[in-house]
């Protein structure tokens, strides 16, 4: 049996194969057996070879050419693994309940999952027009996220979703994001890290999200003619290793970061964390003991 494919499934599949062979082998022995002047044992050895023939041959092009796994996947439900399979599913089941808000919202989330930011924005952009008024900011902002996916920058499309989004839900997350990145793109600073800043507070402080704003923010600093926020640097640092730890040479800058800075006790605690960070890497853990001795940490 095929791996993920039930055995009333294969039964199915070979109940339709062996009707079609025995129309295929009617159709030709049914002349035969009737032709007159025949006696009748002549007539079902003939009658017998060439229902063989039909049935040999019949079998043989078909595991040679065709897909007997395929027929059977064809009348089986989609495994539970295949990813796809089932986005292509609860694709096809929405033309027949296209007023399921849940069903569309799962289609868009199975969209982005598949890489696929312009079905997805289709999918969100239908169930923000049918969920009720509570529901509509959050599904807004993930149209307008799709949308800026898709595109690869905020469009406008996208910017007028984000802000009938923020002006229902003023805490959205992704909504503030995404206008931040639409006011630096159009030199509106002060818009920007206004918004950035707020999401920031929001954000935890173990936020995957958190390192990158911060060093958006200080860019955005410093392109618009302001010297770069050198704490808050360091501080993203910090938060990016917290998150991904296994970064020897981050943690060597952010070491003698903290030491340049003079907080020579954020230093140690850094050097430590490091260390524990690394262990079992003695190379890594050589690096940190020379960096802790230039910088007279020990």
């Amino acid at each position: 049996m095929i791996s993920g494919v039930s055995d009333g499934s294969t039964w199915v599949v070979i109940a339709l194969f062996v009707a079609i062979t025995l129309a295929a082998v009617s159709f030709v022995v049914w002349p035969v057996w009737r032709a007159p002047g025949t006696r009748t044992l002549p007539r079902v050895l003939l009658a017998g070879a060439f229902a063989t023939l039909v049935i040999g041959i019949g079998a043989g092009l078909y595991l040679y050419l065709g897909s007997p796994g395929l027929a059977v996947r064809a009348v089986a439900p989609p495994d539970r693994k295949d990813v796809p399979g089932l986005i292509a599913a609860l694709s096809q089941r929405m033309r027949e309940r296209p007023r399921d808000l849940t069903g569309w919202t799962l289609l868009g989330r199975g969209y982005l999952s598949l890489n696929d930011p312009q079905q997805a924005a289709v999918a969100f952009q239908t169930a923000s027009e049918l969920a009720p008024p509570q529901a509509k900011p959050q599904l807004l902002s993930a149209y307008g996220e799709a949308l800026t996916l898709a595109a690869g920058t905020v469009t406008p499309e996208a910017e007028a979703a984000f802000r009938v989004a923020l002006a229902g839900q003023p805490k959205d997350f992704a909504a503030r994001f995404y206008l931040g990145e639409a006011y630096a793109g159009r030199r509106d600073a002060t818009h920007a890290l206004a918004l950035w800043q707020g999401l920031l507070a929001d954000s935890p402080a173990n936020a995957p999200w958190r390192a990158e704003l911060v060093d958006r923010m200080a860019a955005l600093r410093a392109t618009m003619g302001g010297a770069p926020d050198i704490g808050q640097m360091v501080e993203g640092l910090a938060a990016r290793l917290r998150v991904a730890p296994a970064d020897v040479s981050g943690w060597q800058r952010l070491v003698r970061a903290y030491a340049v800075l003079g907080q020579e006790a954020k230093a140690r605690s850094a050097l430590a964390a490091a260390r524990a960070a690394m262990n079992g890497r003695p190379n890594d853990l050589a690096a940190l003991d020379v960096e802790a001795k230039s910088l007279k940490l020990e």
